[in-house]
């Protein structure tokens, strides 16, 4: 019986290969994983980045501070 005269769904009729089908879908899944990765990732470095400049931000208002308490300090035994 040929398609011509039967008519229907050419997948009834010509093979699939699922080999090939499940692989594509594999590389497909893994490109999106890995996309994602990506993406998570450079989020995590950015968040990084942030924290980074809030440490250094802090550690320049310690210092801030102590250098103002010593330079108070001088002052007034110079002042005395």
């Amino acid at each position: 019986m040929s398609r011509e005269q039967s008519g229907g769904s050419r997948f009834l009729y010509e093979p699939f290969d699922a080999a090939n089908a499940r692989i594509d879908a594999q590389e497909a899944v893994l490109n999106e994983r890995w996309l994602a990765l990506e993406r998570r990732l450079g989020m995590i470095e950015a968040s990084l980045e942030r924290l980074e400049r809030r440490l250094w931000l802090a550690v320049y208002g310690v210092l801030a501070v102590v250098l103002t308490r010593g330079i108070a300090t001088l002052l007034e035994i110079s002042n005395s």
